[in-house]
Formats: C-alpha cells, structure tokens, sequence
C-alpha cells in the first residue's frame, strides 16, 4: 500500500475550497487527520471547516482535542485560546470554561479563574446540578489561600455534598490562620464547626471547652466538657463539676470539683466561689463543692483553709446544720477556737430555726459557760428552754450563772487520776452481778427473760426507782439518745455509734440505743458487735411487746448469718412458743431444725 500523500490531499483541499465547494474540502481534510492525528494544524483547520458549514459540534469536538493535548503537554497559552475559541461558538460548553478556569489557576490568574469557576456554579444551578454547583464552589473556594470566606464557603459546600475530608481540611486550616491572625471568635466558630463535622476531634472540643470557660459561657461549654477534653485542665474539671451539680448528679459533680482541686490547689479560691454561687439557688449543690474543698484541704493538713471555705458558705446559707457541724469539727481539729466559738453560736441558731432544743440547749449552755457574759449567747440559752417546755427559763438560767447548778465546762476536775486505760493482757474478769440479779444468758433463755420480765414490767417501774440513777444522769442519757438521732438522721454514723454508746450506760436508755447500736453495726456489716448490742437489748425491759419481739427476731437472725445456728434456733424457739405466727419464724424454725439433723 503507497504512503498517505498529505501534500496531495492538502491540496485538493485548497482547490475544492476555491471552488467553493466546502464538503469536499472536509472530506480532504478528514482523509489528513485520520492519517496522521498528531497534524495539529490540519485538526484546527478541519474544525473551522466544520464551523463554516454549520457543523459546529463536530469542529468542537476538533478544537477540543487539540486543546487538550496542548494543555497536557504544558502549552497553557495556546491551550487556552482554543478553549476560548470553542466559548465563543458555543458558550454553554462546560469542558472548555472547566479548562479554562484550571489553566488560569495554574497561570496565577486568579481573577479569570474565579469567573469562569463561578460560570459554571451558575450554569449547573440554573438545571438544577446542586452537587455539581457545590463542586464548583468548593473549587472557587479553594483557589486563594488567603481569600478565608471563600474557603469557608467552600467547606460548607464539600460538607453539604458529604466531601467531610474537604471540608474538614478547610476548616481546620481556616481556623488556624484565624487564630495566628488575632481573630478569636471567628477561630471559636470554625472550631465549632470542626467539632460538629467530627465529633472525636478531641483537641477542638477541649479548645472550645476551654474558650467558653473562660468566657463564663457555661452552655456553649457544656456540649464539649467530658473528662477526656478536661484532661489536666483543673478549670475544665471545675466547669464540668458546675454542670454535673447544676444538673442534679451531686455525686458525679463533687467528684469533678475534687479532680480539680487535686489537679491544681490553686483553684481552691475559685471552687469557693463556685459553691457559694451555686447555694444562691441550690444550698446541696454549693455544700458539695464546699465539703470537696474541705476535704482536699485537710488532706493537706490545712485546717485553716477548710474552716474558711465553710464559713464562707455558711455566711450565705446561715442554717445548714451539716455544714456548721462540719466546720465545728474542724475547729476543734484544728483548735481554732476563735471561729469555733463563732460556728458553735450559728449551729445553735440553727437548731432553733429547726425546732431542735435539746441540741440548741447543750451548745448554748457551753457558749454560756465560756462566756457568760455575752448576753447574745444567754438568749440562745433561754430561747433553746423555752422550746424543752421549762417552767422558769430565767431561773435555771440565774442558777447557772451563779454557780449552783454548774455548767459542762465548769471548773475542771480529774475524776479518772489514778485509773489506767491500757487494754488488759489477760483474759476480761467478768462484772460482778447485783445481788438479785438473775444470771447472764444467751439465746433462748435470755428471750424468755426479756418477755417475761422487761415487756411486762417496761412502763410500770420507774428508771429511777428501779436502777437507782440519778435522774440528772438519766436526762443527760436521754439527750445523748436523741442526739444519736440526729447524728443519724445527718448521715453521721460514727458520731451516732458515740453517743448511743453513752445512752446504753442508762437503764431507762438501754434498750432503745442497745438495739439501735445492733442495727447500725449491721449496716457496718459487723455481725459481732451487731449480736453484742442485741443481746445487751434484750437484758433491758422493752417499752412494748412488739419491740421485744422485734429485737429477739433481729438478734436470731443475726445469729443465724453468724453461723451460730443452735443459739438462732434457741432464740426463734422462745419467740414462737412467745407469740405463735411470727413473721416467718415457724419456717425458720423448720430450716435449722433440718439443717441441725443433717449435721
């Protein structure tokens, strides 16, 4: 086969065209290009052809492949005056306007780029392309490093169509040139958006965390403050303390302030604030940061700073008993007897705003005692009797001061020279028995005895007539006894073991703090000592049946858990025989009785 002749074919081109016959030309060049497609200068001349005789896609379809191959080789200049050729016969073509626009970016003619990126945005919105319009934005966008609100235009548009990598990239780097440039909300509002794209974004959510804190913005901050954005950040920890109390979780709340505190002690001044802020509106939540500061301050051994941080709370919440009985304690911890004094003068209006005279009386009584000539304290003395129901206030009031009657703190003498409180070495010598007194027993038979003698006899002997205790020591047993109460009633369980543990000394008090002792002991989770206090119960005259019975039930079942079935069994035993149909006493009855058969 002879080789294309391309001058010949060139050249009948010519002649066709000067005849003007123009289809013949085209087919002369047609026969050029498919020959040899690299004739550049034949393909153009071909698309003119075709534009000349009304055939303006098939000469586009020229230009542009020509352009392209130019564009691919480097030849941006003569590239694009092809592709403005082809927007010129067609300007709707959005390859050639696409070109153009990325040649011009390539070219730094960012002006010419932006319109012809913009042509296109316009041109797919009008039909309806929303994610070919965003593509183009995001492109538009992204053209100006520098240009920022496009580039934020951008990553809304790559977000809106899903591109998050895009987007994400975009903002992140936005926020950080608005940061070094000194524009702190707008750097805020990026971030915001970050975090909401990418909720794991860590490092974002602690910096908005940390600018909403510190603008006191506490909602905004609460959407981003967890303990993995507070980190080793005290004031974070502080600021999710706040929600976590504001919000109810006085637990969680406590915890968060106690994070802080150990994180940073210098952030105890601001906690401080913080819990007599929240007592405005929540004296609970404010006590729980209060209580945090206390405690991380006496873990230092600073008793002053506790004691501070209460009075500061307690100035604004003046009859919270808990924590006036709290700062008390730490008073006397400490021996900071200037503010004690102060606490202990609070505590006891405190008791009379809660109707709690015994308590009032026995604080103001000291205070009296100390200083009796503050008359402030002296009318707390006598508002805490009037409340008991005494006759003559004034006069136990005029005995007092006079010396008559002498006060708690009167002056001190040493009833214990001479006695040694080291624990014995050898085995305990049981306590004489009075004379008259039936021998001790256990289980079963100490049942029999407490029904038959301390139900029936409970309220027909007087305490004094029947022990022989002074009735002085029975009221000051009987004010231990409903202080026991109140310790409990707070929570403060040690405090209330201490004070029945005096109670208990009192025949007439016995019973009721002996078998309140047994409960508490068992809550403790100690069986032992919970068996011991029962059985001290039950050697007291119960105030009714019931009680009795419920306290023998108590003592039984305790001992059963014990694993000290044959005493349980005796005691259920004696019950039942007692008072037939007990609770469930028959059943557990038949259950050790089968189990002490197997062996």
């Amino acid at each position: 086969m002879p080789p294309f002749d391309r001058e010949g074919a060139l050249k009948s081109a010519e002649k066709a065209l000067r005849q003007g016959r123009i289809d013949a030309a085209i087919a002369e060049y047609v026969k050029v290009v498919e020959a040899q497609p690299r004739d550049w200068n034949s393909a153009n001349a071909l698309g003119d052809l075709f534009v000349r005789a009304g055939q303006t896609d098939k000469g586009i379809a020229q230009y542009l492949r020509i352009a392209d191959h130019l564009a691919s080789e480097g030849f941006y200049p003569k590239a694009a005056a092809l592709y403005k050729k082809i927007v010129k016969f067609k300007p709707g073509e959005e390859a050639a306007l696409l070109q153009l626009a990325e040649i011009a970016a390539r070219q730094g003619l960012l002006a010419d780029a932006k319109q012809y990126f913009q042509q296109l945005s316009d041109r797919r919105k009008a039909r309806g392309d929303q994610r070919g319009a965003a593509e183009m934005s995001i492109r538009l966008g992204t053209l100006d490093p520098e240009d920022l609100d496009a580039r934020l235009l951008a990553a809304r548009a790559a977000a809106d169509i899903g591109d998050f990598t895009t987007a994400l990239s975009e903002f992140r780097d936005v926020a950080g040139r608005l940061s070094d440039a000194g524009r702190a909300d707008e750097h805020i509002n990026v971030l915001a958006e970050v975090a909401a794209l990418d909720p794991s974004d860590t490092a974002a959510a602690t910096t908005l965390a940390q600018a909403f804190v510190g603008r006191g913005d506490l909602a905004r901050a609460r959407q981003f403050l967890t303990p993995e954005t507070a980190g080793a950040n005290a004031a974070l920890w502080l600021a999710l303390g706040e929600c976590a109390l504001t919000e109810g979780r006085l637990d969680e709340g406590r915890a968060a302030v106690m994070r802080a505190l150990t994180l940073d002690a210098s952030c105890r001044e601001a906690a401080v604030v913080l819990g007599c802020r929240l007592a405005e509106s929540s004296p609970e939540a404010g006590y729980h940061v209060i209580d945090a500061v206390a405690d991380t301050a006496l873990q230092a051994g600073d008793y002053a700073a506790a004691a501070a941080a209460l009075h500061e709370f307690v100035t604004r919440v003046r009859f919270h008993l808990v924590a006036l009985m709290r700062l008390v304690e730490i008073c006397v911890d400490g021996q900071l007897e200037a503010t004690m004094y102060e606490a202990q003068a609070q505590l006891a209006d405190a008791y009379l705003e809660v109707g709690r005279g015994l308590e009032a009386r026995i604080i103001s009584e000291d205070l009296v005692a100390r200083e009796p000539w503050n008359r402030a304290n002296i009318e707390r003395f006598r508002k805490s009797l009037v409340m008991l129901g005494e006759a003559d206030p004034d006069a136990i009031i005029a005995a007092r001061l006079s010396g008559e009657s002498p006060f708690m703190a009167a002056d001190f003498i040493d009833l214990n020279e001479g006695t040694d409180f080291k624990p014995a070495t050898g085995p305990a010598t049981p306590k004489a028995a009075a004379p008259d007194a039936p021998a001790p027993a256990k289980g079963g038979d100490r049942a029999a005895r407490t029904r038959s003698e301390g139900a029936r006899n409970a309220s027909a002997v007087m305490p004094e007539q029947a022990t022989g205790v002074e009735p002085a020591a029975e009221d000051a047993a009987a004010e231990q006894y409903r202080l026991a109460l109140t310790y409990q009633d707070m929570g403060m369980t040690e405090d209330a073991i201490s004070a029945l543990e005096i109670a208990a000394r009192s025949p007439r008090q016995r019973f009721d703090a002996a078998s309140m002792l047994g409960r508490l002991y068992l809550e403790q989770q100690q069986p032992a000592r919970a068996i011991e206090w029962f059985e001290r119960a039950a050697e007291a005259p119960a105030p009714t049946a019931d009680a009795g019975r419920a306290l023998l039930y108590d003592l039984a079942s305790t001992l059963e858990t014990a694993g000290e079935s044959s005493r349980a069994l005796a005691v259920f035993v004696e019950l039942e025989a007692e008072s037939g149909g007990y609770r469930d006493v028959g059943n557990r009855i038949d259950s050790l009785s089968r189990a002490k058969a197997r062996g």
